[in-house]
């Protein structure tokens, strides 16, 4: 699914995709004119953070996770629509929107990872690592909008609404129970195998991209003896 933006092209060919537009187009043609873009985009950071406070208060109080799964619901819906209601409305400001949002997303996840990591439910050393894998994606996503004009949200058909899905899953699961063994061995913390999935994820797709947009950039200039 292409959309044209400005100078540059957003693709995104997560799992979810097409029914994603089209429930975002309906709820876009249904917000109140008193509600526009900013707000949705202030939601999606608030959420990220309520998310992360409420993974900290975790430690403490198990049910708190309940509120982990709320905040990333509002942050799908506000950092999802914002976009969408922009474009519906014909009153898109394309860098502007490109910085904003991406600034969020880097500290809204740097301070859901944060809270993570003082959950208890993860290692927080692998929490770190997973920061860091995610910033070594988002900056090659930066780089190759900027070189190809082409903006990919997903990878391996996975973007942002799918990981959010399954983080909200796991979030849930941990309310049974936060430990799981595997092949008869354990027990380990469920985020830390999660997490060491999405890091060993992250950084395939940051290989993956990296090769193929280096190829195909290399095929449109090529060396000239």
């Amino acid at each position: 699914m292409n959309e044209n933006i400005s100078n540059h092209v957003r693709e995104y060919g997560g799992l979810l995709a097409v029914p994603e537009k089209k429930a975002l187009r309906w709820l876009a043609q249904r917000t109140p004119r008193c509600i526009h873009s900013d707000h949705l985009t202030v939601l999606g950071l608030v959420s990220m953070l309520v998310a992360g406070a409420s993974f900290w208060a975790a430690s403490r109080n198990s049910l708190a996770l309940i509120l982990v799964v709320v905040a990333l619901a509002a942050n799908w819906l506000g950092d999802s629509l914002d976009g969408t209601l922009a474009r519906v409305r014909n009153c898109q400001r394309p860098r502007y929107g490109y910085y904003v949002d991406h600034v969020i997303d880097l500290f809204g996840t740097a301070a859901l990872l944060g809270g993570l990591a003082f959950s208890g439910y993860m290692n927080h050393t692998l929490a770190i690592m997973l920061l860091a894998a995610f910033a070594l994606v988002e900056a090659e996503v930066f780089l190759s909008t900027h070189v190809q004009q082409v903006f990919r949200l997903s990878c391996f058909r996975v973007g942002p609404t799918e990981l959010r899905i399954v983080l909200a899953a796991g979030t849930l699961y941990l309310l049974h129970d936060p430990w799981v063994h595997l092949a008869g061995k354990g027990p380990f913390l469920l985020f830390d195998v999660g997490g060491t999935v999405a890091i060993v994820g992250l950084l395939a797709a940051f290989v993956y991209s990296a090769v193929r947009n280096t190829r195909l950039l290399y095929r449109a200039e090529p060396r000239v003896s």
